[in-house]
């Protein structure tokens, strides 16, 4: 995906495959509360007003300081609440509130992005009411594929697989592969990750191909920007996807 001569076209329409690999679809708004969230309280609240999320746990932060006196040195671990995390009563679709932002996450099977994008925005508009910042520092969209292969399909499903040197011509069982693209006159970049997942024991042979797109705004962006933005990310990453699977990848996905 070079920069040359690439646009952001929100007329540009993608294919619908009912059978899209997605396993999780994630946005993520970081946005540091300006508010003193007491942990109870916030619990009080965000039960009254999630009643459709009904399971609810406490999330930690977890942190190691190292200290070196005349004794000798120390090691301490320290913890402190960070936020909660809310599920659906069928545990598809996960909220998390923290002190730095809110992330929403839907799990197969998905949807769609009209009805993933407006839940998403509903329950932001939670955190911000209770939280109360004044800017969202990054904003995020993020969608990871799975898609069940044999390590020799790999070539034939990547436009860009990985290779063995020419010169020794083995055959591949595994790899990863991490590309961060800018994207050209617009405040966004696209992580890509491309791996291959070992099959869980007893199978031996159904690998997964992971395919982890992120796309991510690179400056703080005001409240009013957040629908545009967010339609822009998904065009990103609707053309990150079908630049990065061929044809027989994509047949897989329409039945």
């Amino acid at each position: 995906m070079s920069g040359e001569g690439f646009k952001i076209d929100l007329s540009e329409s993608f294919e619908h495959l009912p059978n899209a690999p997605i396993v999780e679809a994630v946005i993520h708004w970081r946005a540091r509360a300006e508010r003193k969230l007491e942990p109870a309280a916030l619990l009080d609240q965000l039960k009254a007003k999630l009643p459709d999320y009904p399971h609810s746990q406490r999330q930690q932060e977890f942190g190691v300081a190292t200290q070196i006196s005349a004794e000798g040195e120390s090691v301490r671990q320290h913890h402190a609440w960070h936020g909660y995390r809310f599920e659906s009563a069928d545990k598809l679709q996960i909220a998390q509130y923290t002190r730095n932002g809110f992330v929403f996450s839907r799990l197969k099977p998905y949807q769609d992005w009209e009805k993933f994008q407006a839940e998403a925005q509903r329950l932001w508009c939670v955190y911000r009411e209770l939280a109360e910042p004044s800017e969202i520092q990054r904003l995020g969209v993020r969608f990871i594929n799975l898609i069940p292969v044999k390590p020799r399909e790999v070539a034939s499903l990547l436009t860009l697989p990985p290779r063995s040197p020419q010169i020794m011509k083995l055959p591949i069982s595994a790899f990863l592969h991490q590309t961060k693209f800018n994207i050209p006159d617009h405040p966004y970049e696209l992580n890509v990750v491309q791996t291959i997942q070992p099959p869980a024991p007893p199978e031996r042979d159904s690998t997964g191909l992971i395919l982890d797109l992120d796309v991510g705004t690179t400056r703080p962006i005001a409240f009013d920007e957040i629908e545009n933005r967010l339609l822009q990310m998904q065009s990103i990453k609707n053309k990150a996807f079908f630049s990065l699977l061929k044809k027989p990848a994509l047949k897989r996905f329409r039945s």
